[in-house]
């Protein structure tokens, strides 16, 4: 008897898209039961590869390409948006302001500047409501690059406008939000629950992956104490510390709303119908470990289907969690994590041959 099988994994970050990964495991999985019907639905949880993922699922959306826009460290690098119908506009940080598009990190100086040129274009355009995806950011500016560019004015105690990155939100004195322009309905895509400050926050639980010292953590903290005691905003809302501050910021200036992004995703093209009404699932990302059952797209969709009381495999770059799931370690496959990123496709073609043998029967018997 054929079985449904729903295919729902996230990206490999740095060396393969969610589509290029769902197909090079469908690839495999067809070697071994090519009677099965397979239902790619690559997935993403607001940082990289949402833009790819909503493109992959939504059908009637139209990718906007807009050029140059200011990279997080001020060098150029290319813009897009995703329009979907009923006027809604999908950008993604990482896209424009990722930690990967950094020359070297820079903390202290990052900026978000190139998000608000993407979400400039988009209004422009014509975009009644936004989705901006939050994760992989460069930077701690709390959105304030973005929103700069979008119109709000931060000034230092001489009225002129504050410099680009975290550091400079200790120098803000004024703040006029009368130009900033104002989308209708925002949704923030986060996959965190960090508040803006202290030692849970944007800049201790992300800065030193972003290249902060100790010493550069406490002064970007305390910048954003103080652009938040000027701006108002809840600081101790969960999610709020996203994309280093990011949601903080959005949600302060346009009353943003803070969600799930793995969910929003799922909901958006489908998913929790798909996993009802089929016999597997599998899912994957780069590294499996006990961070990805917090809210990342395998955590999520592992709750979804345990409701729907559906098994699940996942396939992984890297496996670093007990579990009783089924995985596959393409690392382990390959002998080497240098092996496995020297043809990420091909292992995955293998992993998913496996799962075919291993879960296919086992369903089939089942």
């Amino acid at each position: 008897m054929p079985l449904t099988i729903v295919i729902a994994p996230d990206s490999f970050k740095g060396s393969l898209s969610a589509s290029e990964v769902a197909e090079a495991v469908a690839a495999g999985w067809r070697e071994v039961r090519p009677q099965d019907a397979l239902i790619l639905m690559p997935q993403a949880d607001g940082g990289e590869g949402t833009l790819d993922a909503v493109e992959a699922m939504v059908t009637g959306t139209t990718r906007h390409e807009i050029g140059d826009v200011t990279g997080p460290d001020g060098r150029p690098t290319p813009g897009v948006w995703l329009e979907l119908p009923g006027g809604v506009a999908v950008v993604e940080l990482a896209q424009s302001s990722g930690l990967p598009l950094m020359a070297a990190p820079d903390a202290m100086g990052a900026t978000t500047r190139g998000l608000g040129e993407v979400i400039r274009a988009a209004l422009d355009a014509g975009a009644q409501s936004l989705v901006i995806g939050l994760g992989g950011s460069a930077s701690t500016d709390a959105a304030s690059g973005a929103l700069m560019e979008l119109g709000l004015r931060l000034a230092d105690d001489r009225g002129r406008p504050i410099a680009d990155g975290g550091r400079a939100l200790a120098a803000i004195a004024g703040i006029d939000s009368g130009a900033l322009r104002k989308p209708g309905k925002v949704t923030l895509l986060s996959d965190v629950t960090t508040p803006l400050l202290g030692s849970t926050g944007a800049a201790a639980t992300f800065g030193p992956q972003k290249g902060a010292t100790p010493e550069q953590v406490v002064e970007l903290d305390a910048a954003l104490a103080h652009f938040a005691a000027l701006f108002g905003g809840n600081p101790t809302a969960a999610g709020c510390g996203a994309a280093g501050g990011a949601a903080w910021g959005f949600a302060t200036a346009w009353g943003a709303t803070i969600v799930s992004g793995a969910d929003y995703v799922a909901e958006l093209g489908g998913l929790p119908a798909a996993v009802s009404n089929s016999h597997l699932v599998l899912t994957g990302e780069g590294r499996f470990d006990a961070q990805s059952l917090g809210g990342k797209v395998v955590g999520q969709l592992l709750v979804t289907a345990a409701g729907a009381g559906v098994r699940v495999g996942v396939i992984a770059g890297q496996v670093a969690v007990d579990t009783e799931l089924w995985t596959a370690s393409i690392t382990e496959l390959a002998g080497s994590v240098e092996a496995a990123l020297g043809d990420t496709a091909a292992w995955l073609r293998i992993a998913g041959a496996k799962a075919a043998h291993e879960l296919g029967s086992a369903n089939q018997s089942a």
